[in-house]
């Protein structure tokens, strides 16, 4: 079994296509389990953001996993998959360990550095979990990511390397409208993503704020502590004529602003400029408003742009050179296990040829005394036990190595191995009998994947 990730980003695709790409949970949940159907994949994570669309996926083969997720993925979006395939990334084995790790730093987001993608991933995880599609392989990697992103953020200042979403776009906004401690805002949503809104916003000197939300106590709660104006859905009309800036980040379907909505609020506005910033996916405002006199809009597209310089190169390059212990790490202790099979098959045939044997000598010398019976037992144990330790050792010491898989290849055709990729590595496959260890002085049973 092999990781693979098949995907698309801001980096690959443009704005139109992600937003015609993305997912809501229940869509993600439904397309990891039309994943799991096809033949060729046995666990499936969806990471999908308001900037990428992401499989994880645990599979048999390379070609057939491709297919099987691409097909998968064109389903459950909609989109051709010549379209698709156009805008799509692939990564395998090493290659996806690398994007992922990459991932949950931060070094792949549109903002360097921004944590929000460590609780994205998290979440992705859970879910899947919750849902049966994540198994042993692929939690134990996204664990892993949650970690490496933990340990990027911790050890470094990537964090600073770049401006967020946020601030970039307000930067763009007070060029347009002036000093944001003199203009109304207005935010739309009252999800995370607003909460992050409000906390720049209080930052920046934002003191005439408002929030409107379908819910009114989402909205409630986030306006409260900072003391802004609660804004019923049926009142957005107003708000938007009242708003200099309009921060939009729902999770609606649909255009939350239409374009004749945006102009009605212009019309009352008598020219003054306005300016939203659309930081959803599908987005909230009709492209549309663009050509009302007075109104700019700023999308994720745009600000993608703007953040492209902001790499922070030393920040940067230190949680690279993190990623890439971690990566190295990874890859080695999944070879060291992915020997521990054929260790187990190689002590099971062991066990069996020991059994055999000795049950050939109780009959052969059924009037055997018990006690030397014990010591035969005990000395042919201690034979094979002594010539498995040497290779069994071996084996897992050069399958750290790149190539390393090769020495367990060779073990499973040397003695003809018929091995159980799924056995557990600390397995007991080759003991003696527990009603006979009292009489034995010397060896404890051994257990797979070492020497007793």
């Amino acid at each position: 079994m092999s990781e693979l990730v098949v995907g698309l980003s801001y980096r690959t695709a443009p704005i139109a296509l992600l937003e015609r790409a993305a997912l809501g949970d229940d869509a993600a949940r439904a397309l990891e389990a039309q994943i799991l159907r096809q033949d060729h994949v046995a666990e499936a994570v969806v990471l999908s953001t308001c900037n990428r669309l992401e499989v994880y996926a645990d599979v048999t083969r390379f070609h057939g996993g491709v297919d099987d997720v691409g097909e998968a993925l064109a389903a459950a979006t909609g989109i051709p998959l010549p379209e698709l395939i156009a805008h799509l990334y692939v990564h395998y084995e090493a290659a996806a360990v690398t994007h992922l790790f990459a991932v949950a730093s931060g070094l792949e987001s549109m903002a360097v550095g921004e944590q929000q993608i460590l609780g994205q991933v998290r979440t992705a995880l859970r879910a899947a979990q919750d849902g049966g599609s994540a198994g042993r392989v692929l939690s134990g990697l996204l664990q892993r990511a949650l970690h490496v992103g933990k340990r990027a953020h911790s050890e470094t200042s990537i964090d600073r390397a770049g401006r967020s979403l946020v601030e970039a776009g307000l930067d763009r906004a007070a060029a347009v409208v002036g000093p944001l401690s003199g203009a109304r805002v207005l935010v739309v949503g009252a999800g995370t993503m607003s909460g992050l809104v409000v906390a720049t916003l209080q930052r920046a000197g934002v003191t005439r704020l408002a929030v409107a939300n379908r819910t009114p106590e989402r909205a409630a709660r986030l306006a409260g502590p900072l003391g802004a104006r609660v804004v019923p859905l049926p009142e957005l009309s107003s708000a938007l004529a009242d708003a200099d800036v309009v921060v939009s980040c729902t999770g609606a379907v649909g255009h939350v602003v239409p374009a004749d909505l945006a102009a009605s609020a212009a019309a009352v506005r008598g020219g003054r400029p306005q300016v939203y910033l659309d930081l959803a996916l599908p987005r909230d405002v009709d492209p549309a408003a663009s050509e009302v006199p007075g109104v700019e809009i700023l999308d994720l597209e745009d600000l993608g742009r703007d953040l492209a310089a902001a790499t922070g190169s030393e920040h940067v390059e230190q949680a690279r050179a993190i990623v890439a212990q971690e990566v190295a790490d990874y890859l080695t202790a999944r070879r060291a296990e992915s020997v521990a099979p054929t260790v187990v098959a190689l002590r099971a045939r062991a066990r069996e040829v020991v059994e055999a044997e000795l049950a050939r000598l109780t009959g052969r010398l059924p009037d055997l005394a018990p006690e030397v019976r014990a010591e035969v037992e005990r000395t042919v144990h201690r034979v094979v036990e002594k010539l498995l330790h040497t290779p069994t050792v071996r084996v897992k010491e050069l399958a750290t190595a790149p190539g390393g898989d090769a020495y367990a290849d060779a073990l499973r055709a040397l003695f003809d191995l018929s091995v159980d990729p799924r056995i557990d590595a600390d397995a007991e496959v080759f003991a003696v009998p527990p009603a006979r260890t009292a009489a034995l002085t010397d060896p404890q049973p051994l257990r797979a994947g070492g020497a007793a």
